[in-house]
């Protein structure tokens, strides 16, 4: 790796507690050969044992089921299916595929819940499948994951060298500096990611949007804004605002287009530059992270957060949306399985890390702003969502303090 990875804080005891005993106990209580067989007979544990054993089963499957979303999605099946049921035999012709062979892939999609069977024969899309007709990113993110799956197909060699695969090299922030003027083929992988981005951004701006009111600002930085998705939508959801986006130049020249086209030119100003070397751009009372920290090392979000206190006004707010880890406590729970995927994915892309809101609350009060809290959203698996505010200015000594972390 080229640079040592950040380590999160785990909740540490300087004793064994309670709970270690009580663990412990448990373990023992299922490593006994009997169990299993005891508790299939008692009808009071049988539906724990059946529950485990196909949670067990699922993780063992579960490269196959992504595997056979993958398939449906290449073949464009869920489109085709959106238009109207199909049989086996139109199926086939459309796929190119053998018969026998696309059944093994309708039927296994009809047992995930992606499609359904309907009358003479036909198939349908399944509730799991409505959504990616409607949410192109989606779509969009399984044919990206695929990367993910190519690098970790040995997840030890995978561990020991974790950004040498294509998710690495997919992402053009990962081990080398953006240079002001860019080679073609790394304008296009700025291209290729932007336009990845924004197309599967949509659920975390509508947590956003559904979540926060906007009414008490004027001004809105957008710092990582990408091609301008989120200012995009909150344009129009909130007429009222002025806005300012801050990216690298590549980045905002893609965004230019996006904007002229939407009418928004009148309403936003580009702002070119990197949160590494260029202080922000002063003037708004709302500067928002959306997905931009958990990309970053610690050292660099610091950076950010200090960068974004010293760029608001007094009263001004900062606002971070982004998948967040569980807490300690949560794990083991259905919500946290969530946290393995974007636990391997931020290490495939080379720097960030998955961190918990408490994390993150606490990495803001050290940049200097108070009143720091979690908004309550309807999805936080989409996203979840801090603000905070600044109170006051830093003195002197303490901004040099900071920097010091």
């Amino acid at each position: 790796m080229s640079q040592p990875l950040d380590l999160a804080a785990l909740q540490a005891h300087a004793a064994p507690t309670f709970k270690d005993a009580w663990q412990a106990r448990l373990e023992r209580w299922y490593a006994h050969p009997g169990l299993y067989r005891w508790s299939l007979g008692n009808p009071l544990t049988r539906w724990l044992t059946r529950r485990r054993t196909r949670q067990l089963f699922d993780l063992m499957a579960g490269f196959v089921h992504s595997q056979v979303l993958l398939g449906c999605v290449r073949l464009d099946l869920f489109r085709a299916l959106h238009q109207a049921p199909a049989s086996l035999t139109d199926l086939a012709r459309r796929t190119g595929l053998a018969p026998a062979v696309l059944q093994r892939l309708l039927l296994s999609a009809v047992a995930l819940g992606l499609l359904e069977r309907r009358s003479q024969g036909r198939f349908g899309l399944g509730p799991l499948g409505v959504p990616l007709v409607q949410h192109e990113g989606i779509a969009q993110m399984i044919e990206h994951n695929h990367l993910l799956y190519q690098d970790m197909q040995d997840p030890v060699q995978f561990l020991n060298n974790a950004w040498s695969g294509g998710m690495a090299e997919y992402w053009p922030y990962a081990h080398e500096k953006p240079a002001v003027v860019m080679p073609v083929e790394q304008v296009d992988k700025f291209t290729r990611y932007s336009q990845l981005m924004a197309a599967s951004q949509g659920f975390v701006v509508q947590e956003i949007l559904s979540s926060y009111f906007f009414d008490e600002h004027r001004c809105v930085l957008d710092v990582g804004a990408g091609k301008g998705r989120f200012v995009s939508e909150l344009a129009a959801h909130a007429p009222h605002l002025q806005f300012k986006m801050f990216d690298l130049p590549p980045v905002l020249a893609l965004a230019r287009e996006s904007l002229q086209a939407k009418g928004l030119t009148e309403r936003v100003s580009l702002h070119p530059g990197s949160f590494l070397d260029d202080p922000l751009p002063e003037g708004a009372d709302l500067i928002t992270l959306v997905r931009v920290a958990h990309d970053h090392p610690d050292a660099v979000v610091r950076q950010i957060l200090q960068k974004a206190h010293a760029a608001l006004p007094v009263g001004g707010v900062l606002l971070l949306a982004e998948p967040m880890a569980q807490p300690d406590e949560e794990a083991g729970q259905p919500e946290a399985s969530v946290d393995a995927y974007f636990h391997f994915y931020l290490l495939a892309m080379g720097a960030g890390r998955l961190r918990t809101p408490q994390e993150l609350q606490t990495m803001m009060q050290v940049a200097g702003f108070t009143h720091v809290e979690l908004v309550p959203n309807a999805m936080p698996i989409h996203a979840r969502i801090l603000v905070g505010r600044k109170s006051q200015c830093l003195p002197l000594e303490s901004s040099n303090d900071v920097n010091l972390h």
